[in-house]
């Protein structure tokens, strides 16, 4: 009787036994198949992302070939005259500058040449000039030389060489543009009508003045201005490189003047536009 209440006892237990080792080693496996398809899933992630960065590497080198032909489309040179080229940008540069440009000036440009030196001398009166003195102010250039014609009115009394008060922010702004240019060189050439000096003032005649006047000038460029002395020219022309004949009183007028002259480096002619 005891023997068969063991069995009894001893068959569930058995039983239960076995159920729980099936189901282990069902579990074991589940577990052993999730591990391996997680490795499998991390190689998987790992050669796409291996992929992918070749894929960005690849897009990075042909947007820096793109950028490059377009920066050596920007910078392709042309032939301006005999001796000097401009870049495509530096071309699209002055394209915007004639557009603001007086259109009959534009008309009288034949060559891209005189299309660029319109250019500079558009931006340079700009830079210098304002509304109520641009007819005081003349600039004209020849093969990259830029010649700054003010009228003495602007300047100077009649007969003196002592600078007006008046002329502080012309001289101002010319000198920012010299400053700006450290390769430049700056002549400054005083001219006078032919009218003889009065006896008894502080010079002696007109070669005397236009000195004195081109003297005056560059002492403020230097001192007050802040522009290297190296790079000043001074220069007196008396009445003999008149513009106009001396027969009258406006003639007169114009031909008292001072002109600067700079003379830049070709690439620094070029960022004048």
């Amino acid at each position: 009787m005891k023997k068969v209440i063991l069995m009894t006892v001893l068959i569930p237990v058995f039983l239960v036994s076995c159920v729980s080792k099936k189901k282990y080693i069902a579990l074991e496996s589940d577990l052993q198949n999730t591990r391996s398809q997680l490795q499998k899933t991390t190689v998987e992630k790992e050669e796409l992302e291996a992929k992918f960065a070749k894929i960005e590497a690849r897009v990075a080198e042909y947007n820096a070939k793109i950028n490059s032909l377009k920066e050596v489309n920007d910078n392709q040179l042309e032939q301006v005259g005999s001796k000097a080229v401009i870049s495509k940008k530096m071309k699209d540069h002055m394209k915007a500058t004639l557009q603001k440009v007086n259109q009959t000036e534009l008309s009288n440009a034949k060559t891209l040449e005189d299309s660029i030196n319109l250019a500079v001398s558009y931006n340079l009166k700009q830079s210098i000039t304002d509304n109520t003195n641009q007819e005081d102010v003349d600039i004209n250039i020849d093969k990259t030389v830029v010649m700054i014609t003010i009228s003495d009115k602007m300047l100077f009394k009649s007969g003196s060489y002592r600078v007006s008060d008046k002329a502080g922010d012309l001289l101002q702004k010319l000198a920012d543009v010299i400053n700006s240019e450290p390769s430049t060189e700056v002549m400054v050439e005083g001219h006078t009508d032919n009218k003889t000096v009065k006896p008894g003032s502080s010079v002696r005649d007109n070669w005397d003045l236009s000195v004195q006047r081109s003297s005056s000038i560059v002492r403020l460029l230097q001192d007050k201005y802040k522009v290297d002395p190296s790079k000043l020219i001074i220069a007196g022309r008396g009445s003999f490189k008149p513009l106009v004949g001396n027969d009258t009183d406006d003639n007169r007028a114009r031909n008292r003047r001072t002109r600067i002259v700079i003379i830049p480096d070709l690439d620094k002619f070029f960022s004048m536009l």
